[in-house]
């Protein structure tokens, strides 16, 4: 549900201990682990979720797609929130992507969106907006796999998109 939150720039309501309240942008509420990978959000001590708040729908296609090691295992290795649009003679007029399980918080790339947005989605395209997104990713051995697992996904959601067909 994260990644999809951060794909849709959900905001987060949230009352405090002392009652008082304050509204959060879900890009704001993940921290990066830096020197206390303890602490992931910023919420406060004593600080609760009380609602999230939706944007209005965007036009697209919206789709999911998760990969898993097998199909019983329920958490995604990989995964990818979309609101893709294509006009009709096949260009990209709308693209927003947020992955999971590439990082500590849901990933979106603004800039890759902006490279893939006005494009045809040709394979070319897909390879540099895919360098682009994993231009500082770094695998610790047990983790390599998701790198060139996440290329193939999002050349998988541009593609399908571009097909018409939906998750």
């Amino acid at each position: 549900m994260a990644v999809a939150m951060r794909l849709l720039d959900a905001t987060i309501e949230t009352v405090k201990a002392d009652g008082s309240t304050r509204s959060i942008n879900v890009k704001d509420f993940y921290r990066l682990p830096k020197d206390t990978p303890h602490i992931e959000n910023v919420l406060e001590t004593g600080e609760l979720i009380t609602h999230v708040v939706l944007p209005a729908p965007i036009k697209g296609m919206h789709t999911y797609d998760k990969v898993r090691d097998r199909a019983s295992y329920a958490f995604a290795l990989v995964s990818c929130a979309a609101v893709i649009d294509a006009d009709d003679n096949g260009n990209l007029k709308t693209v927003r992507l947020a992955f999971g399980g590439i990082g500590t918080e849901p990933w979106r790339n603004e800039e890759v969106e902006a490279l893939l947005t006005d494009t045809d989605g040709n394979n070319d395209v897909i390879v540099q907006a895919a360098d682009l997104l994993l231009n500082d990713a770094k695998g610790n051995g047990q983790n390599d796999f998701k790198i060139p697992l996440t290329r193939r996904l999002l050349k998988q959601v541009i593609q399908r998109a571009l097909a018409g067909e939906g998750a």
